[in-house]
Formats: C-alpha cells, structure tokens, sequence
C-alpha cells in the first residue's frame, strides 16, 4: 500500500503512517487498498483521508469467489478466497440445510440434493454496500478521537473522508473534494 501523509507537522506524518498501516492491517482492509492520502491540518482542524481501492466494491457471489462443479447429485465447491469461506457456509446451511452440506476440508464444501452450478451465480455472500461500510469505518478509526462530522464522497475505487470537529465549512468540503478528484483521476492513469 503507498502512503502519501500531507502536513507540516514531521512528527504527526511518520506517525499517522504507521497509524494507518495498523488499524488497516488489524481490520484486514490493508491489502484491499492500493494507495491511501492523508492530509493532516490539525491546527484548523482538518483531517482528509482518501483511499483508493484495488477493486471497485460489489457484490460478491459464491461462483466469484469459489470454483463450482456438479457431479451426479452432487454441487463440489472449492473456495478459492478463504477471506469468504465462513459466508459460504453460512449461506450454503440457511439455503440447503446442514443436512445437505458437508464441509471436507476448509475449503472443499459437498451440496448434495438439486443443486445446480448456475445458482450459485446468484447466491450472494458480500455486498458491495457493506464492504464499503467497513472501508469507511476503518478509515473512520485512523483518524484522530472527537472528531464529530464527517463527510464522505465515495466513486468507484476511491473514497475521501473529511472531518472536522468543528462546523464545516465551505472551503473544506471543497479541499476534500479536490483530493478526491485527484485520487479518482490516479485511477484512470493506472
């Protein structure tokens, strides 16, 4: 993940850094962010942290994340993202019962009974909507305690959170603004 930290305070920068990487890393979104900007202006107080991701967030689907293949009365499915591996089984019981589904190994899963590979195409596991939720929440505990508002502007692969502790203004809903058409336009150049 590249870092880049904004602010005239040389202390906060290596800080923050290191700030970041952890509590992205202890809530396991450090991987799924390709280049993160941290702008630090505390004397206003201004705190802009725009992420932006490998991948667009969407929906995730047992065939995206799994290899599915049918043999006789029977659906093998091999998980190919362990990251999923308990939502499909959750999804798997709650649709076919315990009865019909056997876990092997941690990732080898049987469905036995009328189960086709098609459906699951559309057996959905991970919203996109919520993935967002936990980029934003992430990026929520990075930043400095009592910060009160918070704004978000959130398009394709990136995400920017403005926050201050005081009323915002204007200007810094446009300065984040500014930095997230930055990151977006990073985005097309990749």
């Amino acid at each position: 993940m590249d870092i880049e930290v904004i602010t005239e305070d040389g202390f906060g920068e290596e800080s923050y850094r290191n700030l970041f990487v952890e509590i992205m890393s202890d809530v396991g979104k450090a991987f799924q962010i390709d280049k993160a900007l941290l702008v630090l202006k505390p004397e206003v107080p201004l705190f802009i942290f725009s992420v932006r991701l490998r991948a667009e967030p969407s929906n995730k689907t047992i065939a995206g994340v799994a290899s599915v293949r049918k043999e006789g009365d029977a659906l093998y499915i091999t998980i190919t993202d362990e990251r999923y591996a308990p939502d499909i089984l959750r999804e798997l019981w709650a649709r076919y019962g315990k009865g019909s589904v056997e876990q092997q190994t941690r990732f080898d899963i049987i469905v036995k009974g009328d189960v086709s590979e098609t459906d699951m195409e559309s057996v959905i596991i991970a919203s996109g909507e919520e993935y967002l939720k936990e980029i934003i929440g992430a990026v929520w505990r990075s930043m400095p305690e009592g910060i009160k508002n918070r704004h978000a502007f959130i398009e394709g692969q990136v995400i920017t959170v403005v926050a201050t502790e005081e009323r915002f203004e204007r200007h810094m809903l446009d300065e984040g603004e500014g930095y997230h058409k930055k990151m977006m336009e990073a985005v097309k150049d990749v």
